[in-house]
């Protein structure tokens, strides 16, 4: 079942929280994000060392003192003595979220972007894990103001195989272009829209995902331009770090 579209603009998400005020996928960044009334907040999912789905972005935890370690090197309560607001500098510090954490405070208070981290090198027991933790909490009932997204269309497929009503998301990078992301939607139906960097998208692929009844979130657009011709393609998600800036060109 299609999507419904943003009758009358492009839905603005803080991408990884309110980055600008706090460090991101942090408490106080999503709570700055809400302060700043965000259409929607993105965030991503990895699992730790004992199997328990925090929020964090980067492969490395370098910022913390690790550069040479993963997220799933250490369990939940040796993170927890860990700071991940540490490049905020004036912030406090902070352990790491949870993902049930994050559902339970944000869900309901704006629209929410889950996006599952899946490295290479990592298993499929591990992708089936992460996008379980997400599937148990949220339920299986289609929520248009939530939706999971990947880079990693294995975790897509697990999801949807599972019986999930929750619109998925698949992410392209820079390299990949139009015939990438036609192809790949060709042989996966039950994708709901993709994401694609901004450069990525033109009028053509635009209107051939729009036909297809595909909606389209793009990142990260940082820049006037970026955000214009974000809003001028009328894509229906748009991610940056941008809050004041992005709110103030969709108003005009």
């Amino acid at each position: 079942m299609p999507l419904p579209r943003p009758k009358n603009h492009s839905f603005i998400y803080a991408h990884r929280g309110a980055t600008k005020n706090a460090a991101d996928n942090t408490r106080l960044a999503f709570n700055h994000a809400l302060q700043q009334k965000t259409d929607g907040i993105e965030t991503d999912v990895q699992l730790t060392k004992d199997q328990v789905a925090i929020l964090y972005h980067n492969q490395w935890l370098t910022e913390q003192g690790y550069p040479n370690h993963h997220i799933c090197d250490f369990t939940f309560a040796q993170l927890k003595k860990l700071n991940f607001a540490c490049t905020s500098p004036s912030a406090g510090a902070e352990p790491p979220i949870t993902l049930e954490e994050f559902i339970n405070s944000y869900k309901g208070q704006c629209k929410l972007h889950i996006e599952i981290k899946h490295r290479d090198w990592e298993d499929s027991l591990s992708a089936q894990l992460k996008i379980q933790h997400c599937l148990d909490l949220l339920g299986k009932t289609q929520n248009n103001d939530i939706i999971i997204s990947s880079f990693n269309l294995e975790c897509l497929e697990y999801a949807h195989q599972s019986g999930t009503q929750i619109p998925l998301f698949y992410a392209f990078r820079k390299h990949q272009g139009f015939l990438d992301i036609k192809n790949s939607l060709d042989r996966s139906h039950f994708i709901n829209g993709v994401c694609c960097p901004i450069q990525t998208l033109s009028p053509t692929l635009m209107q051939w995902l729009h036909s297809s009844h595909k909606w389209v979130a793009t990142y990260t657009c940082n820049t006037a331009h970026d955000i214009q011709k974000a809003l001028a393609l009328k894509v229906d998600i748009l991610l940056t770090d941008e809050l004041t800036l992005a709110f103030k060109i969709r108003a005009t």
